[in-house]
This record gives structure tokens, sequence and C-alpha cells, in this order.
């Protein structure tokens, strides 16, 4: 009889994360649940064991704490995970200026700094599994700056660049690495931001998304990028190709964003 394969889903108390890990646990994957809510991963963990008979572990971890990643890392050492699914991350939705420090660092830290160092930590197990798979939930935001939803797209970007030099780099080993970008999804995505001004381009379902990801993970074709919905497919070619001016002006329309509300406040005033 075959061995289960370990998955580790982060972001797995809801949206993308949950969806994916129910996909995996369908494909007779055991399964490593994190994110910050217990009692939602616990749910999900009964769940998937009632209904597919896998093993559930739930790693209660908020990825914000910059000790996060190690913490899941440490967690699930034993098991020799063959997949990873980074789908925890949130997004803030005002201009730069008017955002609070402390949230933006969190939401750095989640999606920069938590990814890059759990990929890190756990790329030895997944290139040492016949059958290794790494999913990065980037975002259709990382193909061009997005005023107003500065930080997200900036963080998406950089894992779509990260994602995509890891598959380069791993290319000639069993592992397959995808970066998934999905458009705005019928996720809490927007409840967390705050605004729903940000629903550009092609709304998809969570269900379409888990689609494309285990499509992608079972393909291993010529770059690992895997866009979600045809007409955002089509807005990630053309996007980088027309002008940086016109991209943002056309962009900070579109999300609505606009001039600071009042002067920002200066953080010294020469005074020695």
């Amino acid at each position: 009889m075959t061995a289960r394969r370990t998955a580790v889903v982060t972001g797995a108390s809801s949206g993308l994360g949950a969806g994916i890990a129910r996909a995996l646990a369908a494909q007779d994957h055991d399964v490593v649940l994190v994110a910050r809510r217990a009692d939602r991963l616990e749910a999900l963990a009964d769940e998937l064991r009632a209904a597919h008979g896998v093993a559930a572990h739930v790693v209660a971890v908020d990825l914000a704490d910059p000790a996060g990643a190690a913490r899941v890392a440490e967690a699930v050492g034993h098991l020799s995970p063959d997949v990873l699914v980074n789908a925890a991350g949130f997004g803030t939705a005002e201009n730069l200026v008017d955002e609070d420090p402390a949230r933006i660092a969190e939401e750095v830290d989640v999606n920069v700094r938590a990814l890059t160092v759990l990929t890190r930590l756990l790329l030895p197990s997944l290139l040492a599994s016949p059958a290794g798979l790494l999913v990065n939930v980037s975002s259709t935001a990382s193909f061009q700056p997005v005023p107003g939803l500065a930080v997200y797209a900036a963080s998406k970007a950089y894992v779509t660049s990260l994602t995509e030099a890891v598959w380069a780099e791993t290319r000639g080993t069993a592992l397959t690495v995808v970066c998934l970008c999905p458009g705005p999804a019928d996720t809490e995505f927007f409840q967390v931001a705050g605004t729903d001004r940000f629903k550009v381009g092609q709304v998809v379902t969570v269900e379409q998304v888990v689609d494309v990801t285990m499509r992608a993970a079972r393909g291993r074709g010529p770059r690992p990028t895997a866009v979600v919905g045809w007409r955002n497919r089509v807005t990630s070619v053309l996007t980088p190709r027309l002008p940086r001016r016109l991209v943002l002006t056309v962009t900070a329309r579109l999300t609505g964003a606009s001039a600071p509300r009042e002067a920002p406040v200066p953080v010294g005033d020469g005074t020695p």
C-alpha cells in the first residue's frame, strides 16, 4: 500500500486555503492545517477525517509573528511534507500615508516573510519527495502597482518573482512549483481589508481557484504561473506591455484611489 503524501496548507481556516485543503484531502493527502483560528481548523480537520479518512493535524500559529514560520516547520518536520501550499495572506486598502504602520508590518510579515521562510525551511523535504509540490498563492495584483492597495500589490509582486525563481532553480527535479494568481475571489479578503473597492478584474470563485490549482499541480508547463479566469489571463499578459504611467492612472481610477485626505504629519520639524 502506497503511503499517503502529506500536505501543509497555510491560511487553511477559510477561503482558498480551506478549499485547497479539501481538494488535497479528497486526493488522499494527509493534511496539516495552519492558521490563527484553532476552532476553525479543528472543525475542518474533523470534516476531512470523516469525509476522506485522512490524518488531519492542526497547527494554530499567527504567521504575523516573525517566529511563526519556524514554529510551523518545527511542528511538521517529523511528517516529511511532500506538499506546501502558502495560502495565508491579507491586504490593506488605503493610501500608504493613511495606513497603520503596525498593520502593514503584519501584512509584510504574513505575505512575504512567513511565505519565504516557510518555503525555505520545507523545501528540502519537498525536493526529497518523488512527487513534491509547492504552491504559492500570489494575485493578479502582482502584475502592476496598485495605488490604494500599494503594500498588498507589492507583496504579491514579490511572491510571483520569488516563486518563478524557485521554479527555475528546481527545474530538473521532481518538484512541481505553482505560482497561483487568482483575481478577486469570493473569500473573506475584502472583509479583512474593510472595503470591496478593489474587486477589479474578473471575480472568481473558490471552486474555480481550486480547480486551476489542481490542474496546475498535475502539469509541468513552460512557466509556473497560473492565472485564474480568462479575462484575468488576458489582462496579465497585456498590462506589463503598456506604459507604466498609463497603467498607474487607469488602476488608480478603477480602485478609486485618491489624494491623501489631509496633509501628512511630518516626522520631525528639523529642530536640533
